[in-house]
């Protein structure tokens, strides 16, 4: 059965790619500053990236979701590749991109389950992954602490994937397990 979703206004879908662009952006900076041997600021915004997908994949359906990813990774990559180190730029990309892609998916597929599951296990699932890949590629080799940043990093993305649950279910009020519309 293929689910049909309301599309969103230019502007709701405006919000959510510049919403986009600003945590990509924001991150790729921030990751370069450390807190300490264990984390970098970039680990406390970057969660926001897998909150607004979802947001847009309850709302307005998985399709929505990856147009804006796609146009949030452009607008932040472009910007980024001015403002970070290529190497960063390039790591945060393709991290950016298998994540979301995967956060999206899994979200979907479990869209139909209890509210907090889809958010949860797929902000978990794609956390890992993305860690895995940015730090890999974006870090291997350097002279820094970038496995301890990397296993803080992660350990913040799901401290905050259960911190933004709630949030979460209040901007989606009602739309809960769905919001996709009967099929045509």
């Amino acid at each position: 059965m293929v689910m049909h979703y309301p599309r969103p206004l230019p502007a709701q879908l405006s919000v959510a790619v510049l919403a986009m662009g600003v945590v990509v952006l924001s991150s790729n900076i921030l990751v370069q500053h450390a807190i300490n041997d264990w984390l970098t600021w970039g680990a406390i915004t970057y969660p926001f990236a897998f909150w607004v997908t979802e947001l847009v994949n309850r709302a307005f359906g998985p399709a929505q979701a990856r147009r804006v990813a796609w146009f949030g990774f452009a607008v932040a990559v472009a910007a980024s590749a001015v403002l970070a180190p290529v190497r960063i730029a390039a790591a945060s990309g393709l991290a950016f991109l298998l994540s979301q892609m995967l956060d999206i998916t899994v979200f979907d597929r479990l869209r139909q389950s209890r509210w907090w599951r889809a958010p949860l296990v797929a902000t978990v699932l794609a956390a890992i992954l993305d860690t895995c890949v940015f730090w890999g590629v974006g870090f291997a080799g350097e002279d820094l602490p970038w496995v301890t940043w990397a296993l803080g990093d992660l350990g913040v993305k799901l401290v905050m994937a259960v911190c933004l649950l709630l949030p979460f279910r209040l901007l989606i009020g009602k739309r809960a397990t769905t919001n996709a519309l009967p099929p045509a």
